[in-house]
């Protein structure tokens, strides 16, 4: 069926990429929150990606949700859905970005309130700025963040690639079938190793 609907079918990368990393901030990545899980490798993955990126000047974005109104009402409807988001209130540790992560000086931190990096924020205008054709998702999570990214940045015209070992999710089933989706629909999944080649290979 997914043969007859030409589906899967490879994007490839362009020339100018830039990396976005979605929300491995401490709300995600520690377990001691109650919206977080155990995303070590991603991290470390993540990280694989990001030297790559800082030893190119290929841009960095990294993203956080904050929330900066009572109840989380900025959040719309959305925390109607996860009332746990309200933890990720502007001030709170748990907006922190990771610490283990390698952020670079002149990475850019932007704060949003929905699913998508894309959603009412300033992404788009800067990746159109920085003449960028190719966007590099990883972080958190796969069903959730990542995968809105994802099907944003292919509706704005931009390739998309996601590093396969640097995103994550809380479970096992929805990461391998929102991989498999992104694949078929969005973007191309691909190895961390490929990935750090194509952007070691994008001199400024």
């Amino acid at each position: 069926m997914y043969d007859r609907a030409g589906l899967d079918h490879r994007i490839g990368y362009g020339t100018t990429p830039a990396v976005i990393v979605v929300d491995l901030q401490r709300g995600f990545t520690d377990p001691a929150c109650p919206l977080g899980g155990e995303l070590s490798s991603v991290v470390d993955r993540t990280n694989d990606v990001l030297a790559a990126a800082h030893d190119t000047d290929v841009p960095v974005v990294l993203t956080r949700i904050v929330t900066n109104h009572p109840n989380a009402a900025d959040l719309g409807t959305w925390v109607e859905k996860i009332p746990t988001l309200e933890v990720l209130s502007a001030g709170s540790e748990w907006i922190e970005i990771d610490d283990r992560l390698d952020v670079g000086d002149d990475d850019h931190v932007l704060d949003k309130r929905q699913v998508s990096a894309f959603h009412e924020t300033e992404l788009d205008s800067m990746l159109s700025a920085w003449g960028v054709d190719t966007v590099v998702v990883t972080g958190c999570t796969t069903s959730g963040c990542v995968r809105a990214t994802a099907v944003d940045g292919c509706s704005h015209g931009f390739r998309v690639v996601v590093p396969e070992e640097g995103v994550g999710d809380r479970a096992s089933e929805p990461h391998e079938a929102n991989l498999f989706d992104i694949q078929a629909k969005y973007g191309d999944v691909r190895p961390v190793a490929e990935v750090r080649e194509f952007i070691a290979g994008c001199r400024p």
